[in-house]
């Protein structure tokens, strides 16, 4: 009889939450698309479910091309009004506004640093932070880092970015690894 995998419990049984969790979360990643997309979704749930937002994620694909920073900076109050009559996202006037916003100062962050990965990377030193975390009790909203990530994303000029939705977007980007110690995706060394 083949045995389950043990996975994170918030994955759930979800087929899109399974699959999220032993393709990408905490996996440690370094491209600067992936690094905004991510920067936008978290914001985007502020309030709601990490759920509601995966199962919204191709919709935010389409309707933010692809979530290039440089064409989101340029949106106007015609993709604004497109983006709010778009029901396959989350249309929250403000989340919205952030993402043109965010976009603008990831474009700055790129300009000074070389680019989003190498700004955002240092916050940790530049390699993933490896927790051991034994239950779900364990996880932690917030660490230092990202209150240090937070504090200065707000000072760039960023919306949205607060220290827990910093500690969101620090573990789905692998700048932290809280995998729990008996996941099968820590245990292959793999996330």
């Amino acid at each position: 009889m083949k045995r389950e995998k043990r996975r994170c419990a918030w994955a759930g049984s979800d087929p899109l939450m399974i699959a999220y969790h032993d393709n990408e979360w905490g996996r440690p990643l370094h491209d600067d698309r992936a690094l905004f997309e991510f920067l936008i979704l978290e914001g985007a749930q502020a309030g709601l479910s990490w759920r509601t937002v995966l199962h919204k994620r191709d919709a935010y694909r389409k309707a933010f091309h692809g979530f290039d920073p440089r064409k989101v900076a340029a949106y106007d109050a015609r993709d604004v009004r497109r983006l709010l009559s778009n029901a396959g996202i989350i249309r929250n006037r403000l989340k919205i506004a952030s993402a043109i916003q965010n976009a603008k100062a990831f474009l700055r962050v790129q300009k000074e640093f070389g680019s989003f990965d190498r700004y955002s990377w240092a916050f940790v030193g530049g390699k993933p932070k490896i927790n051991r975390l034994r239950s779900m009790k364990d996880l932690q909203a917030k660490t230092k880092e990202s209150d240090a990530l937070s504090k200065d994303l707000l000072a760039r000029g960023f919306k949205f970015v607060g220290s827990t939705i910093c500690y969101a977007h620090m573990q789905a980007t692998g700048m932290v690894n809280d995998h729990m110690v008996d996941c099968f995706v820590r245990k292959n060394k793999r996330g």
